[in-house]
C-alpha cells in the first residue's frame, strides 16, 4: 500500500506510516498527473517497466494498492528497506 502526498517538490519514498509507504509526489492530483508520476517512479525505483505497475485500488485517494509484476515480494521489501536505510543515514 502507498500513502501519496501529492505537490511536491519532488518524487521521493518518505518513510513506512502504518503499514503503508509514504511517497512525495511532485504531481498534481488532477487529470492523473499524480499517478501517472507515482507509476513512474515505482517502476524506475524497483527496476521494472512502466507497463508493469498497475494501481488496483485508489485511483482518487491518497490511499493506493499497486500491483508490480517481475519483481517478487522479498526482491521489493529488500529495496524498499535499502533505500529507508539510506535515508536514515
Amino acid at each position: 500500500m502507498v500513502l501519496a502526498v501529492v505537490r511536491s517538490s519532488r518524487t521521493e519514498i518518505v518513510d513506512l506510516h502504518q503499514e503503508r509507504c509514504r511517497i512525495k509526489v511532485k504531481g498534481a492530483p488532477v487529470d492523473g498527473e499524480a499517478n501517472a508520476e507515482l507509476t513512474n517512479f515505482l517502476a524506475k525505483t524497483f527496476g521494472v517497466s512502466k507497463s508493469q505497475v498497475s494501481l488496483k485500488q485508489g485511483q482518487t485517494s491518497r490511499q493506493k494498492s499497486f500491483l508490480l509484476r517481475g519483481i517478487d515480494a522479498g526482491q521489493a521489501t529488500e529495496l524498499l528497506d535499502g533505500i529507508l536505510s539510506r535515508k536514515a543515514r
